[in-house]
Protein backbone atom coordinates (compact mmCIF):
# COMPACT_ATOMS: atom_id res chain seq x y z
CA UNK A 1 0.00 0.00 0.00
CA UNK A 2 1.35 3.41 -0.93
CA UNK A 3 0.84 6.17 1.64
CA UNK A 4 1.95 8.97 -0.65
CA UNK A 5 -0.68 11.65 -1.06
CA UNK A 6 -3.47 12.84 1.18
CA UNK A 7 -5.70 11.44 3.86
CA UNK A 8 -9.17 12.93 3.37
CA UNK A 9 -11.91 13.00 6.03
CA UNK A 10 -15.48 12.14 5.04
CA UNK A 11 -18.42 12.87 7.35
CA UNK A 12 -21.87 11.60 6.36
CA UNK A 13 -24.48 13.83 8.01
CA UNK A 14 -28.23 13.80 8.41
CA UNK A 15 -30.11 16.34 10.57
CA UNK A 16 -26.81 17.13 12.29
CA UNK A 17 -26.84 20.94 12.42
CA UNK A 18 -26.28 21.14 16.22
CA UNK A 19 -23.06 19.08 16.12
CA UNK A 20 -21.55 18.95 12.63
CA UNK A 21 -19.85 22.36 12.76
CA UNK A 22 -17.72 21.52 15.79
CA UNK A 23 -16.81 18.11 14.35
CA UNK A 24 -15.73 19.70 11.07
CA UNK A 25 -13.58 22.31 12.83
CA UNK A 26 -11.91 19.76 15.09
CA UNK A 27 -11.24 17.48 12.12
CA UNK A 28 -9.69 20.34 10.15
CA UNK A 29 -7.51 20.93 13.20
CA UNK A 30 -6.04 17.46 12.52
CA UNK A 31 -4.68 18.91 9.25
CA UNK A 32 -7.26 17.10 7.15
CA UNK A 33 -9.43 18.19 4.27
CA UNK A 34 -13.06 17.54 5.22
CA UNK A 35 -15.91 16.50 2.95
CA UNK A 36 -19.42 16.45 4.46
CA UNK A 37 -22.22 14.68 2.64
CA UNK A 38 -25.55 16.17 3.69
CA UNK A 39 -27.92 13.27 3.17
CA UNK A 40 -31.16 15.15 2.52
CA UNK A 41 -31.36 16.99 5.84
CA UNK A 42 -34.27 19.34 6.49
CA UNK A 43 -32.25 21.46 8.94
CA UNK A 44 -29.15 23.63 8.39
CA UNK A 45 -26.64 20.76 8.32
CA UNK A 46 -25.17 21.78 4.94
CA UNK A 47 -24.86 25.47 5.78
CA UNK A 48 -23.29 24.84 9.19
CA UNK A 49 -20.78 22.35 7.75
CA UNK A 50 -19.78 24.72 4.95
CA UNK A 51 -19.39 27.64 7.36
CA UNK A 52 -17.08 25.49 9.47
CA UNK A 53 -14.80 24.88 6.48
CA UNK A 54 -15.99 21.65 4.90
CA UNK A 55 -16.63 20.92 1.25
CA UNK A 56 -20.31 19.96 1.21
CA UNK A 57 -21.98 17.49 -1.14
CA UNK A 58 -25.77 17.29 -0.86
CA UNK A 59 -28.44 14.70 -1.59
CA UNK A 60 -31.88 16.06 -2.46
CA UNK A 61 -33.48 13.37 -0.28
CA UNK A 62 -32.34 11.01 2.45
CA UNK A 63 -30.66 8.02 0.80
CA UNK A 64 -28.77 6.44 3.70
CA UNK A 65 -25.28 6.32 5.14
CA UNK A 66 -23.94 3.90 2.56
CA UNK A 67 -25.13 6.11 -0.28
CA UNK A 68 -23.61 9.18 1.40
CA UNK A 69 -20.23 7.50 1.73
CA UNK A 70 -20.37 6.26 -1.85
CA UNK A 71 -21.07 9.83 -3.06
CA UNK A 72 -17.94 11.07 -1.29
CA UNK A 73 -15.79 8.16 -2.47
CA UNK A 74 -16.91 8.77 -6.06
CA UNK A 75 -16.11 12.48 -5.76
CA UNK A 76 -12.49 11.87 -4.80
CA UNK A 77 -11.85 8.73 -6.89
CA UNK A 78 -9.93 10.60 -9.57
CA UNK A 79 -7.87 12.66 -7.14
CA UNK A 80 -4.48 12.10 -5.57
CA UNK A 81 -5.47 10.68 -2.20
CA UNK A 82 -3.94 7.85 -0.20
CA UNK A 83 -6.79 7.05 2.16
CA UNK A 84 -10.11 8.16 3.58
CA UNK A 85 -11.03 8.49 7.23
CA UNK A 86 -14.76 8.30 7.98
CA UNK A 87 -16.41 9.57 11.14
CA UNK A 88 -19.92 10.45 12.25
CA UNK A 89 -21.34 13.95 12.56
CA UNK A 90 -22.99 13.55 15.97
CA UNK A 91 -19.87 13.87 18.14
CA UNK A 92 -19.50 10.24 19.17
CA UNK A 93 -16.30 9.87 17.16
CA UNK A 94 -13.58 12.19 18.42
CA UNK A 95 -11.46 13.79 15.67
CA UNK A 96 -8.52 13.83 18.07
CA UNK A 97 -8.54 10.02 17.98
CA UNK A 98 -7.88 9.94 14.22
CA UNK A 99 -4.14 9.88 14.88
CA UNK A 100 -4.52 6.43 16.47
CA UNK A 101 -6.14 5.07 13.31
CA UNK A 102 -3.63 6.86 11.11
CA UNK A 103 -0.71 5.14 12.82
CA UNK A 104 -2.12 1.68 11.99
CA UNK A 105 -2.84 2.79 8.42
CA UNK A 106 0.69 4.09 7.94
CA UNK A 107 2.00 0.77 9.23
CA UNK A 108 0.28 -0.98 6.33
CA UNK A 109 -3.36 -1.67 7.17
CA UNK A 110 -5.85 -1.22 4.32
CA UNK A 111 -8.87 -0.97 6.61
CA UNK A 112 -8.54 0.37 10.14
CA UNK A 113 -11.51 0.00 12.48
CA UNK A 114 -11.79 2.32 15.47
CA UNK A 115 -13.18 -0.24 17.89
CA UNK A 116 -15.40 0.31 20.92
CA UNK A 117 -15.68 -3.14 22.49
CA UNK A 118 -13.72 -1.98 25.56
CA UNK A 119 -16.60 0.48 26.11
CA UNK A 120 -19.49 -1.94 25.53
CA UNK A 121 -20.01 -2.07 29.31
CA UNK A 122 -21.01 1.60 29.19
CA UNK A 123 -23.71 0.94 26.59
CA UNK A 124 -27.25 -0.25 27.18
CA UNK A 125 -27.73 -4.00 27.36
CA UNK A 126 -29.55 -3.95 24.01
CA UNK A 127 -26.66 -2.08 22.40
CA UNK A 128 -24.09 -4.41 23.96
CA UNK A 129 -25.90 -7.49 22.70
CA UNK A 130 -26.47 -6.07 19.24
CA UNK A 131 -22.84 -5.03 18.74
CA UNK A 132 -21.42 -8.26 20.13
CA UNK A 133 -23.65 -10.59 18.13
CA UNK A 134 -23.32 -8.67 14.87
CA UNK A 135 -19.53 -8.60 15.20
CA UNK A 136 -19.43 -12.35 15.82
CA UNK A 137 -21.64 -13.10 12.82
CA UNK A 138 -19.81 -10.73 10.47
CA UNK A 139 -16.45 -12.08 11.66
CA UNK A 140 -17.65 -15.57 10.73
CA UNK A 141 -18.70 -14.39 7.27
CA UNK A 142 -15.42 -12.55 6.77
CA UNK A 143 -13.27 -15.41 7.98
CA UNK A 144 -11.48 -13.04 10.35
CA UNK A 145 -11.91 -12.41 14.07
CA UNK A 146 -13.04 -8.79 14.49
CA UNK A 147 -14.27 -7.44 17.80
CA UNK A 148 -16.32 -4.46 16.59
CA UNK A 149 -17.47 -4.45 12.97
CA UNK A 150 -20.29 -1.94 13.35
CA UNK A 151 -18.02 1.01 14.02
CA UNK A 152 -18.16 3.76 11.41
CA UNK A 153 -14.91 5.34 12.61
CA UNK A 154 -12.50 3.97 10.01
CA UNK A 155 -9.68 4.52 7.56
CA UNK A 156 -9.92 2.96 4.11
CA UNK A 157 -6.82 2.81 1.92
CA UNK A 158 -7.01 4.01 -1.67
CA UNK A 159 -6.14 0.50 -2.85
CA UNK A 160 -9.10 -0.96 -0.99
CA UNK A 161 -11.60 1.62 -2.21
CA UNK A 162 -10.53 1.15 -5.81
CA UNK A 163 -10.66 -2.65 -5.62
CA UNK A 164 -13.57 -3.50 -3.31
CA UNK A 165 -17.13 -2.68 -4.29
CA UNK A 166 -19.01 -0.56 -1.75
CA UNK A 167 -22.55 -1.92 -2.07
CA UNK A 168 -25.71 -0.86 -0.24
CA UNK A 169 -27.36 2.44 0.53
CA UNK A 170 -27.67 2.22 4.29
CA UNK A 171 -25.79 0.70 7.22
CA UNK A 172 -25.33 -2.64 5.45
CA UNK A 173 -22.67 -1.11 3.19
CA UNK A 174 -20.18 -0.69 6.04
CA UNK A 175 -20.69 -4.25 7.27
CA UNK A 176 -20.51 -5.86 3.85
CA UNK A 177 -17.35 -4.03 2.81
CA UNK A 178 -15.52 -5.57 5.79
CA UNK A 179 -16.47 -9.04 4.56
CA UNK A 180 -15.40 -8.24 0.99
CA UNK A 181 -12.12 -6.70 2.13
CA UNK A 182 -11.24 -9.67 4.35
CA UNK A 183 -12.13 -12.22 1.68
CA UNK A 184 -10.03 -10.37 -0.89
CA UNK A 185 -6.99 -10.48 1.36
CA UNK A 186 -6.75 -6.84 2.46
CA UNK A 187 -5.14 -6.22 5.82
CA UNK A 188 -7.61 -5.17 8.52
CA UNK A 189 -6.50 -3.63 11.79
CA UNK A 190 -8.55 -2.91 14.92
CA UNK A 191 -7.57 0.05 17.08
CA UNK A 192 -9.38 0.82 20.38
CA UNK A 193 -10.58 4.42 20.53
CA UNK A 194 -12.23 6.67 23.06
CA UNK A 195 -15.65 8.14 22.31
CA UNK A 196 -17.46 11.36 22.98
CA UNK A 197 -20.27 9.22 24.39
CA UNK A 198 -20.57 5.43 24.44
CA UNK A 199 -24.23 4.73 23.71
CA UNK A 200 -25.31 6.52 20.55
CA UNK A 201 -28.97 5.56 20.50
CA UNK A 202 -30.15 9.13 21.07
CA UNK A 203 -28.37 10.42 17.96
CA UNK A 204 -28.33 7.33 15.76
CA UNK A 205 -30.66 6.93 12.78
CA UNK A 206 -30.29 3.14 13.01
CA UNK A 207 -33.60 1.26 12.84
CA UNK A 208 -33.05 -1.97 14.80
CA UNK A 209 -35.31 -4.36 12.87
CA UNK A 210 -35.13 -3.00 9.33
CA UNK A 211 -31.43 -2.18 9.37
CA UNK A 212 -30.46 -5.43 11.11
CA UNK A 213 -32.20 -7.34 8.31
CA UNK A 214 -30.48 -5.17 5.70
CA UNK A 215 -27.10 -5.84 7.32
CA UNK A 216 -27.74 -9.58 7.44
CA UNK A 217 -28.70 -9.60 3.77
CA UNK A 218 -25.71 -7.50 2.74
CA UNK A 219 -23.27 -9.67 4.69
CA UNK A 220 -24.70 -12.90 3.29
CA UNK A 221 -24.43 -11.59 -0.27
CA UNK A 222 -20.84 -10.48 0.34
CA UNK A 223 -19.98 -13.90 1.75
CA UNK A 224 -21.49 -15.75 -1.21
CA UNK A 225 -19.81 -13.61 -3.87
CA UNK A 226 -17.01 -15.15 -5.89
CA UNK A 227 -13.66 -13.76 -4.79
CA UNK A 228 -11.67 -12.16 -7.66
CA UNK A 229 -8.96 -14.52 -8.94
CA UNK A 230 -6.22 -12.01 -8.14
CA UNK A 231 -7.16 -11.89 -4.46
CA UNK A 232 -6.25 -14.51 -1.84
CA UNK A 233 -9.21 -16.05 -0.04
CA UNK A 234 -9.40 -15.22 3.65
Amino acid sequence: MSIEGLLVAVIPAYEAAPSVGEIVRRTIDQNLEVIVVDDGSSDDTAAVAEAAGATVLSHDSNQGKGAALRTAFSRIAGRNFAGVVTLDADGQHLPEEIQKLEQAWREGADLVLGTRDHLFRDMSRVRQTSNSLSSQLISFAAGAQLSDVQTGFRIYSRDLLLAVEFVGDRFEAESAVVVRAARQGFEISAVPVELGFADGRCTSHYRPLVDSLRIAGGVIRARLEKVPHSAPVA
